[in-house]
């Protein structure tokens, strides 16, 4: 059965806690990966940042709204509406009472277009999203091994560490997966 150092990628690509979520999910989009080692400026691995995590919390995070439960509101309004009325009574005054939870200050935002606010990936930094607890494997272990932990666990990446507890590469199911295709697993 080969060693766990038969297959992992000795080249890691890492990320830094305090980038931004968006140049995280760059690097992973520009290698192809799903998920990176989070390393500190002193080369100490302080977890993992996968696409499930920025996923998770994109997803968890309330959008701008994009509907009411209060149509006829709006209808109302328009109705109402002459020409003939008060400014503050036009049916456009509605949408900015109706919206007003709808974000920041429109005009402030339309003057810079490529602020972070238009980017909610921008505003959240990796250790913000990123898993603490780092699943590790020797380099000597069996592939076997490996694949046990990766399915107990329910992860699609182990870091392989040394004794000292630098990271020496990562294992991924893509690694086994093309051990078992080039026969390097039988």
């Amino acid at each position: 059965m080969p060693k766990v150092r038969d297959l992992m990628t000795p080249e890691v690509l890492t990320v830094h806690p305090e980038m931004t979520l968006r140049e995280a999910m760059d690097h992973l989009v520009e290698e192809g990966i799903s998920g990176a080692p989070v390393v500190s400026g002193a080369g100490r691995v302080m977890g993992v940042v996968s696409a499930t995590d920025i996923l998770d919390l994109q997803a968890s995070s309330p959008g701008v709204p994009s509907h009411r439960d209060e149509p006829d509101t709006y209808r109302t309004a328009l109705q109402r509406g002459s020409g003939d009325e008060d400014p503050e009574d036009e049916p456009s005054a509605w949408f900015v009472d109706y919206w007003m939870d709808a974000g920041g200050d429109v005009f402030e935002r339309m003057e810079s277009p490529d602020s972070p606010e238009w980017d909610f990936l921008a505003e959240h930094l990796v250790r913000e999203v990123m898993t603490q607890k780092v699943l590790s494997i020797g380099a000597d272990e069996e592939v076997r091994a490996a694949a046990a932990l990766m399915a107990e666990s329910g992860v699609h990446r182990l870091l392989v560490l040394d004794d000292a507890g630098a990271l020496e590469g990562i294992l991924t199911t893509t690694d086994i997966v093309r051990g078992v295709a080039d026969g390097r697993i039988g």
